[in-house]
């Protein structure tokens, strides 16, 4: 039996959007940001609190304070710190969220020092 052209294109375009579905996905997994909390520490760890949430990206870092009056843009995470450790006793560090790339199959070690990584995520 001869398979007409439309349903050749119809199973064709139904593969495409599947695969394509898959590609795309990929593309989020692979390139999403690295999400990380600026923690503010009161005195000896004596308190703390998490301050501000953030994403990361390879030129920049989003900021944005937990009351939400707060949001920046910045050229790397680091430079959120000075904005939390205004008071005398308080600190402020970043904690990196765990990366998990689905299309691995562990986690990916969290990393303070972008430098030293061989992937920025």
């Amino acid at each position: 039996m001869e398979s007409s052209a439309v349903e050749t294109g119809v199973t064709d375009s139904l593969l495409w959007k599947a695969r394509f579905g898959e590609v795309v996905r990929g593309m989020v997994v692979d390139f999403a940001p690295r999400l990380f909390a600026v923690v503010q520490e009161y005195g000896d760890r004596v308190d703390g609190r998490v301050a501000a949430w953030g994403m990361a990206f390879p030129d920049h870092a989003e900021v944005v304070s937990v009351e939400g009056g707060l949001r920046m843009r910045l050229q790397d995470v680091d430079s959120a710190l000075p904005v939390f450790a205004t008071r005398e006793g308080v600190s402020a560090s970043v904690v990196w969220l765990p990366a998990f790339n689905t299309r691995l199959t562990e986690p990916v070690d969290v990393v303070d020092d972008v430098e030293e990584e061989t992937a920025w995520w």
